[in-house]
């Protein structure tokens, strides 16, 4: 019969071999409460298995956010709605569901400077990188000069495609520079 020290080993050695470390971290401790509450072979599994997708999962969040370009990290939740009150709190928490990119629609956030309109857009982009989409955030100067530049070097079709990839782009402060026509072209491209 093999001992609880060459199971543990096994499990090491598999956790490894998956890539999996918090499997090697969570199933001594999980097994220990397992056999203290009786738990199933299944319920032990699930229980194992859960701790290292949920740890993935967090982990493929906070990348896919330092990947997105965000100029500070603002939530949803963190916005005063009593700075805005014409703003529909339902309306916003709808957006941030995320129905909008399965849908693959357009969202514009419109009015005056300090109206936190960055904030929201930040918020989404968050919240979309939670329910595992890639976002990529920049103003659209820095959107201009990167297509700009991409043209320049003959590589325009390569960056387009490779923009085509992210599950929601955000173009702020779009209403504060006026546009050179092929600047406007190669931005609405």
């Amino acid at each position: 019969m093999t001992g609880v020290k060459d199971i543990v080993g096994q499990i090491e050695y598999y956790s490894r071999a998956m890539k999996a470390p918090r499997i090697r971290e969570s199933a001594t401790r999980l097994a220990e409460q397992a056999r203290e509450g009786h738990w199933s072979h299944e319920e032990y599994l699930a229980a194992v298995l859960s701790r290292e997708v949920a740890a993935r999962e967090a982990s493929g969040t906070e990348t896919r956010t330092r990947a997105a370009g965000f100029p500070a990290r603002k939530s949803l939740e963190d916005f005063n709605f009593d700075h805005q009150p014409d703003l529909r709190r339902d309306k916003v928490a709808h957006l941030g569901t995320g129905a909008y990119l399965a849908e693959a629609s357009n969202i514009v956030l419109l009015g005056p400077p300090g109206t936190g309109k960055t904030h929201l857009a930040t918020g989404l982009g968050i919240r979309a990188t939670q329910q595992g989409y890639r976002v990529l955030f920049a103003t659209a100067t820095d959107w201009v000069t990167r297509l700009q530049t991409a043209h320049q070097n003959g590589r325009l079709p390569q960056e387009l495609l490779k923009l085509r990839r992210y599950g929601l782009i955000i173009v702020d402060e779009v209403g504060y520079i006026p546009f050179e026509q092929d600047a406007a072209n190669l931005f609405f491209q």
